[in-house]
């Protein structure tokens, strides 16, 4: 009995170990930013050396179970600096605040605009810069939007930097781009050329897509919407990262950064650098490109932070000129990959016209922040951006030896090619040594463009019980400097051009030498914007105007005569006025609408007739009206989102030169109207689910009338094209999105994306259209799904951070268009069209120290 006795007791007590052994606490807490309050999902909760953690839901809050013992939790979230909470004995932490990892990161984002999910009325997408690190790799920058609603993106002629993007059928010309609030499209003609931009998705730490109207408070020339960048800024902690990558097709890519933190004294320095080359997917399309980027921070006091930042990616590239039909890319042997612009030179890849791209854009800036007291600051911003280089031409009276039909995508009868199909451009050269007394035939040359450019932004902000209200000022000076530039006389001793009317015809021209045409372009902005906001629990609001002056000017050293080259100021008064709402049903539901009307400043090649000084009499204001409505659902696990949206773009100028006349076709209006859908789905800490849907409508309204002018600027005649009910074309109006993140092992996560395109229309030439028998609908590319996977694993080297990213871009090789030029006959046997890229893939080793 006793020995049964002793041995219940002993199990008793095992029991009782075992169970105090697993006995837990319930911790709780809710994480949040410690600038702005605003709640952070996502953020980790984990017992510092396991892997045993939670993370926080849409509301920032979390609870979680850790067994009795357990001393310390570790909170984090990428972009704040880590926080240790000691337990002793608490249970419910309250609100844990984070601190920013980057010195004056909130001053910058109230510049830039950078806006609150479910507060701000509009409609917004946010990619953060562990998203871009993961999935980006040896996509173009502005690829990683491509499961963003409304979004499409292309690699156009498939070199390196030469994406696209388009929102709601809006090419860059009408998106506007902002790199930490300082907007960067071209003052001339509203361009964004990504392969200036390219070393952006090494420091990038926010890109918010605002669709629409968006939030920024200038006076900006987007239609679609707007892409906000915001950069890194001087980290808080000391320390850096080193990364190695390699990728298909001979792409390799090295970078470092460094970071001194925030030092006793005040001040603070963030380098980076990075190179980056290879041979490209298509043929003949090789790159060598470098980015670097500089911060330096000295807070002088608790008002008063300067901060200078300086980023530029000098960079070349080979690229595509032509597009061609698909029926020729089946004939070549390279297929897909084809490439009809390039050839061998001195034993080198060398592209021809539109074959080639060198740049450099570095942009600088000088921040004030000031924060008089705690509900007043002003934010002031000195910048700079000098930029020079251009692109590849072939010109000569025989230029055709050297090219290809843009039309028809075919060689011209008189193009000279080697025996494996490439541009002979020995061969040329031994025509122009032939050619000695009348130089070359065809050279190379560069169109150059250069530019300088200078603003200041400032913004003040101040904060009375509920309301903010916003003023500044916004100015800008722009020159551009445009010419043609003899490169490569390819053999012969010089080269004659009679296009500059104050040069003898019979001048010898050699390399560096500029012919065909020589002028500046200058534009001068200034604008005034004002906001005020209404923010209560339930309730917010905002409205917000701007209004400017902006002035052309342009000065021609080939076409006039000394004294009679510059013409007069051409100015303009744009201004646009916005407001919208958001009503927070409850915690879960909440709804806006907002709406603006925006009368813009035609380009400059609008106002300016065929790259003359003559002013175009018949230029037009171009109008914007635009309105959303939408809907916001959050829960602690799910999350959607769901806008409709009509914006109406009427008076769209549009000048083309035809065969030597000049086009100037008026009243082209265009309607665009859909609905977007997203959503995100946690059902676990380990599973993340995302989708996107969006349903396009977008076309032009109306049959419109072209007025003919021939060289003298006299009007010879006009036409109507016939235009009503044609889709906008080269931007999917059908598009969705699926992904799935999950982590199969602690610290290893899997990803695989489907992106899907419909709907997609040939872009078109509307003087082509001016015929009822060639009216109609553009072709329509047929539908495409791609599939892109990766994974993801964190680990330890030496007591370092290390993560390994492999990703796999077109994981099945599909085959399609991604753009294209419509035909005569609308049909898929005339249309011209680019191919995207078959399966790629890259894989890199990141350390931090």
């Amino acid at each position: 009995m006793k020995k049964a006795m002793r041995s219940i007791l002993s199990m008793a007590a095992l029991m009782m170990l075992s169970v105090a052994a697993i006995a837990q606490t319930t911790v709780k807490g809710v994480v949040v930013d410690g600038s702005t309050n605003e709640t952070l999902p996502g953020a980790s909760i984990i017992i510092p050396g396991t892997a045993t953690g939670t993370v926080t839901d849409f509301d920032g809050a979390f609870v979680f179970e850790v067994p009795d013992g357990t001393k310390t939790l570790l909170v984090s979230f990428v972009g704040f600096l880590d926080k240790e909470l000691t337990l002793n004995g608490t249970q419910d932490f309250g609100t844990i605040k984070l601190e920013s990892d980057a010195v004056g990161l909130n001053e910058v984002s109230v510049m830039a605009s950078i806006v609150t999910d479910r507060q701000t009325p509009i409609s917004v997408s946010t990619v953060s810069a562990e998203l871009i690190e993961n999935k980006l790799g040896t996509q173009e920058f502005p690829e990683i939007l491509k499961s963003t609603p409304s979004v499409y993106t292309s690699k156009e002629g498939g070199g390196f930097g030469d994406a696209s993007v388009y929102i709601r059928g809006f090419d860059s010309n009408n998106v506007g781009v902002l790199i930490n609030g300082i907007p960067v499209n071209d003052m001339e003609t509203g361009k964004v050329y990504w392969s200036n931009w390219a070393g952006l998705s090494d420091v990038t730490r926010t890109m918010q897509v605002q669709r629409g109207l968006g939030a920024s408070k200038l006076g900006l020339s987007s239609v679609g919407g707007t892409i906000n960048v915001l950069t890194k800024s001087t980290d808080a902690k000391k320390g850096g990262v080193v990364k190695s990558s390699i990728g298909n097709d001979g792409l390799r890519k090295q970078l470092i950064s460094l970071s001194t933190g925030l030092l006793d004294n005040g001040w603070a320095v963030t380098l980076l650098g990075s190179h980056t080359y290879g041979n490209g997917y298509v043929k003949g399309t090789d790159f060598d490109a470098w980015s670097y980027f500089a911060n330096i921070t000295k807070v002088i006091n608790d008002k008063h932070t300067l901060s200078f930042m300086i980023t530029g990616a000098p960079q070349w590239h080979n690229q595509r000129g032509n597009k061609h039909t698909i029926q020729q890319y089946r004939d070549h042997k390279d297929e897909f990959k084809y490439n009809s612009d390039y050839g061998m030179r001195e034993g080198k890849i060398y592209g021809g016209a539109y074959g080639y791209n060198y740049y450099h854009k570095p942009q600088a800036q000088l921040n004030h922040y000031w924060n008089m007291d705690d509900k007043t600051s002003l934010t002031t911003s000195l910048y700079a951006s000098v930029g020079s280089g251009g692109g590849r031409r072939v010109y000569g009276t025989q230029s055709k030896l050297l090219g290809v039909n843009y039309s028809t995508g075919e060689d011209y009868d008189v193009t000279m090619r080697t025996p494996d199909g490439l541009l002979d451009f020995d061969g040329v050269a031994a025509i122009n040594a032939a050619s000695t007394a009348l130089g070359s035939q065809a050279v190379i040359a560069n169109s150059v463009n250069n530019h300088s450019w200078y603003g200041l932004l400032s913004t003040l902000t101040h904060e009375y019980n509920q309301y903010t209200f916003t003023a500044g000022i916004d100015a800008r000076y722009y020159k551009g400097e445009h010419y043609n530039e003899i490169h490569d006389l390819l053999g012969g001793a010089f080269f004659l051009n009679d296009r500059n009317k104050n040069r003898d015809a019979n001048t010898w021209l050699k390399a560096d030498d500029k012919i065909n045409y020589y002028n500046d372009g200058e534009a001068l902005y200034t604008g005034l914007f004002g906001q005020a906001e209404y923010a209560a629990d339930n309730f917010s609001g905002f409205l917000s105007a701007a209004v400017s002056r902006k002035a052309y000017r342009r000065t021609d050293y080939f076409l006039y005569e000394p004294g009679n080259q510059q013409s007069d100021w051409e100015d303009f008064l744009p201004w646009n006025v916005k407001a919208g709402f958001n009503y927070k049903i409850n915690s879960i539901h909440n709804v806006f609408v907002n709406g603006g009307y925006v009368k813009r400043t035609p380009y400059m090649s609008n106002v300016f007739l065929n790259n003359t000084n003559e002013v175009n009499k018949d230029v037009k204001y171009e109008k914007i009206i635009t309105a959303e409505i939408g809907y916001g659902y959050t829960a602690p696990n799910f999350s959607a989102n769901v806008t409709l949206y009509r914006t109406n773009w009427k008076d769209r100028g549009l000048v083309k030169n035809l065969s030597g006349t000049l086009v100037n076709i008026s009243g082209l209006n265009q309607l665009h109207q859909g609905i977007e859908i997203d959503a995100e789905y946690k059902p676990s800490k380990k599973l993340t689910v995302r989708a996107m849907l969006s349903v396009g409508d977008w076309v032009y309204q109306d049959d419109v009338n072209a007025a003919v002018f021939d060289d003298n600027q006299v009007k010879i005649g006009e036409f109507t094209a016939y235009l009503k009910d044609v889709h906008v074309g080269n931007s999917a109006q059908l598009s969705g999105a699926a992904s799935i993140d999950y982590e199969v092992l602690p610290n290893l996560n899997l990803s695989v994306d489907y992106t899907y395109y419909g709907n997609h229309y040939a872009d078109f030439d509307a003087t082509k259209r001016t015929n009822l028998s060639t009216s109609g609908d553009s072709w329509e590319m047929p539908e495409a799904g791609l599939v892109d996977a990766g994974f993801r694993y964190k680990f330890q080297i030496a007591g370092l951070n290390a993560t390994l990213n492999t990703n796999v871009y077109n994981l099945f090789d599909t085959e399609y268009v991604s753009k294209a030029t419509d035909g005569l006959t609308h049909t898929t046997n005339e249309a011209l069209v680019y191919y995207g890229f078959g399966r790629t893939w890259s894989t890199g080793l990141k350390i931090k120290f």
